[in-house]
C-alpha cells in the first residue's frame, strides 16, 4: 500500500510550498493595488488625527499624562491596523465566493489549518505595513517615539491575527457583498470605535467600563498605547493574554470550518 492510498500527503505533514503560494497570492492582492490598500489608509488616518487634534486639542489638557495628539495616535494606529486585516481576509473570501472561484483555494492539497493560516499571512502583512508606514509619520511629524518597541510589535501581530481570524469567519459566513457590509458596519466597526481609541475607559461610568474590557480590541488599542507611549489603562501582560486566546480559539473556529466545508463547499 503506497502512501496516497494510507492517507498520507506526499507534501509531509506540512504543505509549505502551498503554504507559501497561498500567501504570497494574499500579499500580492493588495500590493498591487496599494493605491486602496496601502495609501487610503493612511490617508484616513492622518485624516482622523488632524480634525480630533483640531477639534478638540487646542481646549484639552494632557490624557494620561500625555498631550491629547499622542495619546491619540496610537489607538488610530491599532484602529487602522484591525481594519485593514479584517478587510484583506475577507474580501479575498467573498470575493472568491460571489465569482465562483473559491474551488480554486479548496481543490488544491492544502489542509484546513494551512488555508487559514494563508490568508492570516495576508492580513497580517497588509496590517503590519500600514502600522509601520503611520508609526514613521508619527515619529516625523508629532516627533513621537516608540516607549516599547517589541511590546507593539507583538500587539500590532497579534491585531492582524485576530481581526483577519474575524475576516474569515466573515468571508465563510457572508455570501454577498451586503452580508459582508452589515457584518463590518454593524460588528466590526463599533467594536474599534467603542474600545477606548479616543478617550481613556476610566471616563467611563463605571458600567460601561466593565462592559469595555470585555472587548478584545480594547486590549489591543490599550496594548499598542503601552508600546507607544507607555501609559495604559489595563496591564499590557494581560492584554496579550486575553489577545492571545481570543486570537487561538478564533483561529480554531475558522480551521473547523474550513474542516467541515461549512457555507463553502455547498
Amino acid at each position: 500500500m503506497n502512501q496516497v492510498e494510507m492517507g498520507v500527503r506526499r507534501f509531509g505533514r506540512v504543505n509549505w510550498l502551498g503554504l507559501y503560494t497561498l500567501a504570497k497570492r494574499e500579499i500580492l492582492r493588495f500590493a498591487v493595488v496599494w493605491t486602496q490598500t496601502l495609501l487610503a489608509p493612511l490617508v484616513t488616518a492622518g485624516l482622523f488625527l488632524m480634525i480630533f487634534t483640531i477639534a478638540i486639542g487646542p481646549n484639552r489638557g494632557d490624557v494620561m499624562g500625555v498631550p491629547f495628539a499622542h495619546f491619540l495616535a496610537p489607538g488610530i494606529l491599532m484602529m487602522t491596523v484591525i481594519q485593514n486585516s479584517f478587510a484583506n481576509t475577507s474580501s479575498s473570501l467573498v470575493i472568491s465566493k460571489v465569482q465562483g472561484n473559491i474551488v480554486d483555494t479548496l481543490m488544491p492539497p492544502l489542509a484546513p489549518l494551512e488555508i487559514v493560516l494563508g490568508y492570516l499571512a495576508g492580513g497580517i502583512t497588509r496590517g503590519l505595513m500600514v502600522a509601520v508606514a503611520i508609526s514613521l509619520g508619527l515619529v516625523v511629524f508629532l516627533g513621537m517615539h516608540v516607549a516599547h518597541p517589541l511590546i507593539l510589535l507583538m500587539f500590532i501581530l497579534l491585531g492582524g491575527a485576530l481581526l483577519g481570524a474575524v475576516g474569515i469567519l466573515a468571508g465563510i459566513f457572508a455570501n454577498k457583498f451586503d452580508q459582508m457590509a452589515a457584518i463590518t458596519n454593524f460588528i466590526v466597526t463599533p467594536l474599534a470605535f467603542l474600545s477606548g481609541t479616543f478617550y481613556s475607559v476610566t471616563a467611563l461610568p463605571p458600567v460601561l467600563e466593565t462592559v469595555s474590557r470585555f472587548n478584545p480590541i480594547f486590549y489591543l488599542i490599550d496594548g499598542a498605547r503601552y508600546g507607544f507611549i507607555g501609559v495604559s489603562d489595563s496591564s499590557p501582560a494581560l492584554g496579550l493574554v486575553v489577545v492571545a486566546g481570543a486570537t487561538a480559539m478564533l483561529v480554531a473556529v475558522s480551521w473547523g470550518m474550513l474542516r467541515t466545508g461549512y457555507r463553502l463547499k455547498s
